[in-house]
């Protein structure tokens, strides 16, 4: 198959939705505005969180998905890695939002590769800012996503945060930010508990404790399942890049706090 080749006022360069339409003639599917609403009840996933701590940012997500009060799926992911050295959550439509995160990550390896160089942190949320923008006609039809950014700025030797609204306005958030249905009592939990300097294992500690409360407070918000053995997807994002926290020391962590609960009540 031999590669496109476009004018040079016609070329898309690095943006690799601008090819899909150039090559295709369609849109971005996850913008495709639906001819005629059905009635339907789609999966959703809640609660994300996202908090900066010494060292980079802690990402974490339950992994409930509800389909009005039908628990849809008791495992799903909602914590990806955008690139090397940012991730993405997701809260909204569940299958609409994991085609737009697999489609952004393509588009920041897309930029890398034609550029030759990587974007800043500020350019991938600009960038997934215009994809939840070109979503809005299905948000507008019920089936919103509302992501939440992160990452590591090399340039900075910081770790950042970016929340969006259906519009794909995009805010960068200085300390912490949560989204999705269980975000208010997520976000009232890290705001008690953040402060300046925190260590790697305290921020996990702290991501930990705020998706237990907000399963505590909202239904749609999926707590440890001891039986099952699911716990939350925790990563890390710092100067070594993107990874997961490993699911025994989650387990281990939920542990310590569930013991520590008992604990308090017994007095």
């Amino acid at each position: 198959m031999a590669l496109p080749l476009f004018p040079p006022e016609r070329d898309p360069g690095p943006d690799f939705v601008g090819l899909l339409r150039m090559t295709t003639g369609q849109a971005d599917p996850a913008a495709r505005p639906l001819d005629a609403l059905t009635p339907v009840q789609a999966p959703h996933g809640t609660t994300v969180v996202a908090l900066r701590y010494l060292d980079g940012v802690v990402m974490a997500g339950d992994r409930r998905a509800t389909a009005g009060n039908i628990i849809a799926h008791h495992a799903m992911q909602k914590v990806f890695p955008a690139d090397r050295f940012s991730a993405v959550a997701i809260a909204g439509t569940a299958g609409i939002a994991i085609e737009m995160v697999r489609l952004f990550q393509v588009q920041l390896e897309h930029y890398e590769k034609v550029e030759g160089a990587t974007l800043s942190l500020e350019g991938k949320a600009n960038q997934l800012a215009q994809m939840v923008r070109q979503h809005l006609p299905l948000a507008m039809q019920g089936l919103a996503v509302v992501p939440l950014f992160a990452g590591f700025d090399t340039s900075r030797s910081l770790g950042r945060i970016f929340n969006y609204d259906v519009t794909g306005g995009h805010y960068e958030d200085t300390d912490f930010q949560a989204t999705g249905s269980g975000g208010r009592d997520a976000r009232s939990t890290i705001k008690l508990g953040w402060r300046v300097g925190l260590g790697r294992d305290e921020a996990v500690d702290l991501a930990i404790q705020s998706l237990y409360d907000a399963a505590d407070e909202d239904s749609a918000t999926g707590g440890p399942d001891l039986v099952r053995g699911i716990y939350p997807i925790i990563a890390v994002v710092d100067a070594a890049g993107y990874r997961e926290v490993p699911e025994d020391e989650v387990a281990e962590r939920f542990g310590a706090l569930i013991a520590r609960k008992q604990a308090e009540r017994a007095q």
